[in-house]
């Protein structure tokens, strides 16, 4: 009880939470564990999981990276992460978005799963995919119930347990349907808001101006002018019109 108290007290001291080192380094961790176990059932006979990589809008270009893969999926994984992170910075700016892309993979799980459409389709066919349905919707309404008390004016909050929990969710989910590239383009507002971070500070320590009024871009439109409702609705829109953009890859090939 004695250590317990010692802890809060420690707790409520540092507001700060988990140190940005921290987390990245836990996120490099997790990622390079799911890559890992994603190589060994590769690796099985008969094999469970294969190491291609399917490209949008080609249909052959679907190269193996063999233990390659390994990197690439910890690359998708920490950046999916960290992208859904820095996009938590509004009232039901980052679960509204989420909700559009869970809701576009739990399309996309389906397809992969189901042996005439991912025949038709030329996906790679993963068949436990199709359990990745339940999976997504889930992850769909949960993020509804979310919003209804995270909307604007938010009655609860996020922090970075839900939003780096999320975008593992999802970066995972991504590449066990082996639609890993297609993320840059369901998820295009989360790459959007992690490429504003990127060229502000590379700008900033480069030429010692700022590209931006303030990263992440969300923050940069609040100060352009836009109140928070405007800035969360017009995202919103944004990561629909990417969503819908990236189903129709599945026949523009």
């Amino acid at each position: 009880i004695g250590f317990a108290d010692d802890y809060l007290k420690i707790v409520r001291k540092d507001h700060h939470g988990l140190r940005p080192r921290w987390k990245m380094g836990w996120t490099l961790v997790a990622g390079l564990a799911v890559g890992l176990s994603l190589l060994a059932l590769a690796n099985l006979e008969p094999p469970l999981y294969n190491t291609r990589v399917i490209f949008p809008f080609f249909k052959w270009l679907i190269p193996d990276l063999g233990w390659v893969y390994v990197l690439f999926a910890l690359l998708v994984l920490v950046g999916t992460t960290h992208a859904v992170n820095l996009t938590d910075g509004l009232d039901g700016l980052a679960i509204s978005t989420f909700a559009v892309s869970a809701a576009a993979y739990t399309a996309l799980s389906y397809v992969t799963g189901h042996r005439v459409l991912a025949d038709y389709l030329l996906l790679v066919r993963f068949p436990p995919a199709g359990e990745l349905t339940i999976f997504c919707g889930a992850l769909v309404g949960a993020s509804l119930g979310f919003l209804w008390w995270n909307s604007y004016p938010a009655q609860i909050f996020m922090g970075d347990v839900g939003s780096l929990g999320l975008g593992g969710a999802l970066g995972t989910v991504a590449l066990l349907i082996k639609q890993e590239l297609l993320l840059v383009l369901v998820g295009g507002i989360f790459v959007l808001e992690a490429l504003s971070v990127i060229v502000q500070v590379a700008s900033f320590k480069l030429t010692g101006k700022r590209v931006l009024r303030m990263s992440p871009l969300h923050h940069h439109f609040e100060l352009v002018g836009w109140s928070e409702p405007k800035v969360i609705a017009r995202f919103l829109i944004i990561s629909i019109i990417f969503a819908l953009f990236s189903l129709t890859t599945l026949k523009l090939r």
